[in-house]
């Protein structure tokens, strides 16, 4: 009888309410409608657009096909959450045996037009060198140390850089783009979409990261080579950060930080001297992973230890000696950079402590200014991208343009430090036994010092030929590229890799 009751009861209620009830759903539905409208009310960007170009490189005019083009990242049901956009040059003749080479720049947050404009794309604007201004006329010129003459290179934006973007609210771009593992998966995926797009899957496959996009390459390429199923058959790094765990969060037990730093702040010194020389070099190292090291390992139970340490520590970086006896011979990248200079009224770059520019606080005990490349290379680098891009081919668009996104590095999850590149990078090269790998640095480095990246090479076993892992080290600083010379020894170093 009461179940009877009951049922008739909430019959009653379901006819009574019903227009209530869908009216209230079709003001969910609608709402929920609403907010996807509103996040999709992006102007939409044009479509793919290809021009031809020539340019001189290697000693000869090279003709290729320019592309500025789009590829849509889905999440697992298939709904588009992002638009990864990406500048390709390819040479004309589909070749199935011509290389073809992606490239990352890194921050997290920075778009691929510094290796694009400044290293190895087939137009050269000029950055990242002493006296280079923000006000230089953004003009691009042929790049003798392009590497097209020997692969067809693709530069790709990830989301927030560059015109690449999130169709998603905040917290799901958070956690579907800016984190590091979803970073290399949808990047990744990216490559292997370009491939299947453009039928390049037979071609020989590269990858190359330049600092955070160090970090990114050899996870991409163990990504590619064990989820995706792409072959790749070598990585470049340049300049890259490879091992967070080494770094300035490390254990006070540690004395790898000071030891990674060291060398680029004696190698700096040199060549303020015009002193640098490889075998110059080579005894900075030894003493740093020799008698340095094992200074700072006995600490205090050896009383002669710290007055050691200050001595060739002085000697090595050109500091004031009351100041590195202050320091105990440990001397951090800040100080270093804001103390050397400091007669002049000027502050180096932690990208190149050599490259400075004028501290507008120079009585602050700290530092108040941005770095001096990191500010003078926005300029150059986004009006030339946005000049090529929109004027050159065609691909017009009002959307901003990000070279460097500081909302992007914010919000970025970097979860707990780890050595997972450099162990993705050692399963990847012991999967493949015909992947060469080459890392590249500057000596003036103190961003991602090439001492860190010596030490983790030492540590790797041979993979049966000690030359598959490379380290090779330039004059100059993180964009040591910036210098002829430089871009030079670097294209000849990996045109060997590629052949």
């Amino acid at each position: 009888m009461s179940l009877s009751i009951t049922a008739r009861l909430l019959a009653a209620t379901l006819v009574l309410s019903g227009g209530a009830a869908y009216a209230q759903a079709d003001k969910t539905t609608t709402t929920v409608e609403k907010k996807t409208e509103d996040a999709l009310k992006l102007p939409p960007l044009p479509a793919d657009k290809s021009i031809t170009q020539t340019a001189r490189i290697g000693g000869r005019a090279i003709t290729y096909n320019a592309t500025v083009g789009t590829i849509p990242v889905r999440d697992d049901k298939g709904k588009e959450i992002g638009q990864v956009t990406y500048t390709a040059y390819t040479v004309p003749g589909r070749d199935p045996g011509r290389p073809v080479t992606f490239a990352f720049n890194g921050g997290p947050g920075a778009a691929s037009v510094y290796l694009n404009l400044g290293a190895v794309g087939p137009k050269r604007v000029q950055f990242g060198a002493q006296g280079d201004a923000p006000s230089d006329a953004p003009i691009a010129r042929d790049n003798p140390n392009s590497w097209l003459d020997f692969t067809d290179l693709v530069f790709i934006d990830p989301i927030g850089t560059g015109f690449s973007r999130s169709l998603v609210d905040e917290a799901e771009t958070k956690k579907s783009f800016y984190a590091n593992d979803p970073d290399i998966r949808y990047l990744s995926k990216v490559v292997y979409d370009w491939l299947v797009k453009e039928g390049r899957l037979r071609s020989p496959k590269y990858v190359m990261g330049e600092s955070y996009g160090g970090y990114r390459a050899p996870r991409i390429a163990y990504e590619l080579q064990s989820q995706i199923g792409v072959g790749v058959n070598g990585l470049i790094m340049v300049s890259p950060y490879l091992d967070p765990a080494s770094g300035d969060d490390a254990t006070a037990l540690s004395p790898l930080p000071w030891m990674t730093a060291l060398p680029s702040m004696a190698a700096a010194n040199l060549e303020r001297q015009g002193r640098l020389t490889p075998a110059a070099m080579a005894d900075v190292e030894a003493y740093t992973r020799g008698d340095f090291a094992r200074d700072l390992l006995r600490g205090r139970s050896d009383p002669e230890a710290t007055g050691r340490i200050v001595s060739r520590v002085t000697e090595l970086t050109g500091l004031d000696p009351a100041l590195v006896r202050r320091l105990g011979g440990r001397i951090d990248t800040g100080t270093y950079l804001r103390e050397i200079h400091r007669s002049d009224g000027t502050i180096g770059s932690v990208y190149d402590s050599n490259v400075t520019a004028f501290d507008p606080f120079p009585w602050s005990a700290q530092q108040q200014s941005n770095d001096p490349i990191l500010d003078a290379l926005i300029a150059p680098t986004t009006s030339a991208m946005v000049d090529f891009v929109t004027r050159e081919v065609g691909w017009k668009t009002d959307a901003r343009y990000n070279a460097l996104s500081y909302a992007v590095n914010r919000a970025w999850d970097r979860g707990k430090p780890a050595d997972t590149p450099v162990t993705d990078l050692r399963k990847a090269i012991a999967n493949d036994p015909k992947m060469r790998v080459l890392i590249v640095h500057g000596w003036d480095d103190l961003s991602c010092p090439f001492f860190a990246s010596r030490l983790i090479v030492d540590q790797m076993p041979a993979f049966g030929q000690a030359e598959r892992v490379q380290l090779r080290v330039y004059a100059g600083g993180h964009m040591f590229y910036s210098r002829n010379d430089s871009g030079a020894r670097f294209k000849a170093d990996a045109e060997q890799l590629y052949r």
